[in-house]
């Protein structure tokens, strides 16, 4: 057995000192210096970045968007479901990556730095989502709906794994599996509406709404036992990238890895007993039969869900290690920047789709929100909205816009690296 594999299936395997010599407060010479950032990395994240802002374009333009869900079979269309689909590689990458990043931060600072940074930053994602960045999406300055979405569990998961450091890397790894593939033995598990078990039962795996009455609700949208699953994984993925194992058994591993994931998924899926609360049928067309097979839920994330996107996402990743990424650099500056994209696109996109609005004759305010976007304004629904290449002409138009705040906001990282908040955002 190769020293790498021997990583994957024992993470402790080669790093046995990690947590001791942390625990002591010394620190680890870093495997990826600072002032150095892995591209292949930054490429993939700027890539689902990239896609991600396709579903979002379509959230607030595509005619169809505030009546029914485009993965919904009976009523979709395949180029519908497949934009809607090439987004669910979003969510996992992200938070997946976010806990690579976390590895690297563990290689330049103590075990008690990293923890401490790991739960100050999770706290001002979470702060942030469920203020700036729900204003970006509702346009409602009286906050009537707020919910925990993508920034915020990535901010929980934060929190959670500044305590799941002082472990260590087998344990961190078990804890990781364990979460991502058997969160789904508890889907039928409920409680009382309103209870307080309910309410954290529901912070913890279900998607569901709470009405407070007045206009006011919230809704757990991202459910966090499976996404904390996910970036401890992705903790334990940045073993990969310790000055042990070169380029070329990295990039052997990591696409092992991708095709495991995606033969466990097709393997499972056809199965269709366990690892998606909704199972596939035939349908009368073969296309539609198709849709209804990779139609998986992603509130929360099902493990067949993770293991399909993350499987696509490392073989992606694989297929970028060790090759030459400078004609990609337009692309990694989204990475580099991600927080800052993810707020100024949402922006951005809300502004064009005020501005679409009075265009096609509706008033300004139709574009403010009461509840999820998802739902609409009764002033909207069923009479504004666009075909799916404007859309797609509209997310390029957004990528255009942005790149040259995002140039300006990157070098501005750059002269001021020193700083400590710099590192926050």
């Amino acid at each position: 057995m190769t020293k790498i594999h021997e990583g994957l299936i024992n993470p402790d395997a080669g790093l046995r000192e990690h947590a001791d010599r942390n625990t002591l407060g010394d620190r680890i010479v870093a495997s990826i210096k600072p002032a150095i950032r892995v591209e292949s990395i930054d490429t993939l994240r700027g890539i689902v970045m990239i896609i991600m802002a396709i579903d979002h374009v379509r959230d607030y333009f595509h005619f169809d968007a505030f009546l029914y869900s485009p993965v919904d079979v009976n009523q979709t269309s395949a180029p519908l479901f497949l934009t809607r689909w090439i987004t669910h590689l979003c969510a996992p990458t992200f938070i997946f990556l976010a806990g690579v990043s976390a590895y690297f931060v563990a290689q330049k600072k103590t075990i008690h730095e990293t923890s401490f940074f790991l739960l100050t930053r999770g706290m001002w994602l979470v702060l942030l989502q469920l203020t700036l960045i729900r204003f970006a999406w509702n346009f409602d300055p009286a906050f009537h709906y707020n919910s925990n979405t993508i920034i915020s569990v990535i901010g929980i998961c934060m929190i959670v794994l500044s305590g799941l450091i002082y472990l260590r890397m087998k344990t961190i790894f078990i804890i990781g599996i364990v979460l991502v593939l058997g969160h789904n033995l508890f889907d039928g598990l409920s409680f009382e509406d309103g209870s307080v078990a309910d309410v954290l039962w529901s912070f913890l795996h279900v998607n569901k709404s709470f009405d407070f009455g007045g206009g006011y609700s919230f809704t757990f949208l991202y459910p966090v036992i499976p996404w904390v699953g996910v970036m401890a994984l992705g903790y334990c993925f940045g073993l990969l990238y310790h000055p042990d194992y070169s380029s070329r058994k990295r990039k052997k591993v990591i696409i092992d890895l991708g095709i495991l994931c995606l033969l466990v998924f097709v393997i499972m899926r056809a199965i269709n007993k366990y690892g998606d609360p909704l199972p596939w049928s035939k349908q009368t067309e073969v296309g539609a039969t198709v849709m209804s097979f990779f139609n998986l839920e992603k509130y929360p994330p099902s493990m067949l869900y993770l293991l399909v996107t993350l499987g696509i996402s490392l073989l992606l990743l694989g297929a970028m290690e060790g090759r030459n990424l400078r004609r990609w650099k337009p692309v990694a500056l989204f990475g580099n920047v991600a927080l800052f994209y993810y707020v100024a696109h949402v922006f951005l996109i809300h502004l064009l789709a005020v501005m679409a609005a009075v265009f096609t004759g509706f008033p300004w305010y139709a574009m403010i929100f009461s509840a999820s976007p998802a739902k609409g304004n009764p002033l909207l629904n069923g009479s504004y909205g666009f075909s799916l290449w404007m859309v797609y002409l509209v997310w390029i138009v957004v990528l255009l816009l942005l790149h040259p705040l995002c140039v300006y906001w990157n070098e501005f990282k750059i002269r001021n690296k020193k700083k400590w908040w710099v590192s926050y955002v």
